[in-house]
């Protein structure tokens, strides 16, 4: 299970494909939308019909936390080219109890150059011009407080530095808030990976 769009794809090309010519089996690849609800589902009604999902890493944990995920032995991983260990030659921070990391990620903004006019290096510290109410037009945005709520603070002015203690307390959700209100009128959410790219073109 995986998210879908270009993501997905690169996955069947790099990983399924070779995989799969090389063992001779197959692997069924779909598209969710991220979470654990699916998998909780799945586990309590006792009907497991996932057997591999990529998902973010505080799902991970989480599901780890609940007993929803099997737990992982380390040492069966394979080991690297050289024969260190996987253990050894994971980065810090990639192994985890019930996952192990495969991408490093980000979070990126486009925009449309024909609509979005002086737009220079000191506007870009801003991250995240769709959360600025004087650029108009409609917005894409994740439905998903992952990412959105630090983005709303560092366009509310928040030093990126600060912004997780800043959103650690009640005031600092009610600021993401209260920023994402000033464009709630003009936000189109999106929830899978495929959906920005169409977005960007149904605007054009």
């Amino acid at each position: 299970m995986s998210w879908g769009g270009a993501y997905t794809k690169s996955q069947v090309e790099a990983y399924h494909k070779p995989w799969m010519a090389k063992t001779g089996k197959s692997i069924v690849s779909e598209d969710y939308g991220g979470g654990i609800a699916e998998i909780k589902a799945q586990v309590e009604s006792g009907n497991v019909t996932w057997d591999l999902v990529d998902v973010e890493l505080s799902d991970a944990i989480r599901a780890c936390d609940e007993g929803l995920l099997e737990p992982i032995d380390h040492s069966i991983l394979t080991p690297a080219p050289d024969g260190t260990p996987a253990v050894e030659d994971f980065l810090p921070g990639t192994l985890f109890d019930c996952a192990v990391a495969n991408i490093v990620w980000s979070s990126v903004y486009v925009y449309d150059t024909t609509k979005v006019r002086n737009w220079n290096s000191a506007n870009q510290d801003v991250l995240i011009f769709s959360i600025l109410p004087h650029i108009p037009g409609k917005r894409g945005m994740r439905k998903s407080p992952k990412v959105t709520m630090e983005f709303a603070l560092i366009a509310d002015g928040v030093p990126v530095s600060e912004v997780y203690n800043v959103l650690g307390t009640e005031e600092g959700v009610a600021r993401a808030f209260a920023k994402l209100d000033t464009i709630k009128d003009d936000v189109v959410w999106w929830e899978a990976g495929a959906q920005p790219p169409q977005l960007l073109l149904m605007v054009r």
